[in-house]
């Protein structure tokens, strides 16, 4: 349209093709573009730690699911291999190396929500990853209490039992929290199928956290 057209045209025309540019979704008050970055951080961390809570009492999965997030499963997963990793100067540490940790974590979750995927899930894929990486809190909490128990216990039988207990509580946590959150979005008649590989998932970093060095 010429400029002599929109000329011809009355005011009230002319006010309604003017106007702002409107995304739907998104609003003024949403914009943390202008906020300190100590807030930003400060909102993040109040995040993560609403999640943790809700991973220790394990009722209601819509923090989990509707704003999911990677730092929780990145700091846990941290954790895990920093207190897991063997050390490299004994030629008998038969103890996980930092990498090999993190690997099997990641890759681990990612197959287990592959496999839900598979199974029309109703989670998207990092929202999947995000409850398993926050599910492996007790997990972490247990590779703590065992690491302490290690410089308070003498190695044997006592200290063997200790940590089996310890763990296979952890284990249990972790498995009964996962579910809580997961549940509701597997397929109705594929819960057990779908339910199995969290169990292994979970299995297999309890048994590294029993048998670290």
């Amino acid at each position: 349209m010429s400029s002599t057209q929109y000329s011809s045209l009355p005011a009230t025309d002319l006010d309604n093709i003017s106007g702002d540019i409107f995304v739907p979704g998104t609003s003024s008050d949403d914009n943390t573009l202008d906020e300190p970055v100590s807030a930003t951080l400060m909102r993040d961390v109040r995040a993560v730690g609403n999640k943790f809570y809700h991973v220790l009492l394990p009722r209601d999965g819509s923090a989990l699911l509707n704003d999911w997030d990677l730092w929780g499963p990145l700091i846990l997963c941290t954790i895990l291999a920093l207190l897991l990793q063997g050390h490299g100067d004994s030629e008998h540490d038969g103890g996980p190396q930092f990498a090999q940790v993190f690997v099997i974590i990641w890759l681990g979750s990612g197959v287990v929500t592959l496999n839900s995927k598979l199974l029309d899930g109703k989670l998207s894929f990092f929202q999947s990853i995000c409850v398993l990486g926050y599910c492996v809190l007790p997990l972490t909490v247990s590779a703590i209490t065992v690491k302490f128990l290690g410089l308070v216990l003498k190695k044997g039988l006592v200290k063997l039992i200790v940590d089996f207990v310890v763990v296979s509580l952890s284990f249990a946590w972790a498995m009964f929290a996962a579910v809580c959150f997961l549940k509701p979005t597997n397929n109705p008649g594929k819960k057990i199928i779908s339910t199995y590989p969290v169990g292994l998932f979970y299995f297999v970093i309890a048994w590294l956290v029993i048998s670290q060095p």
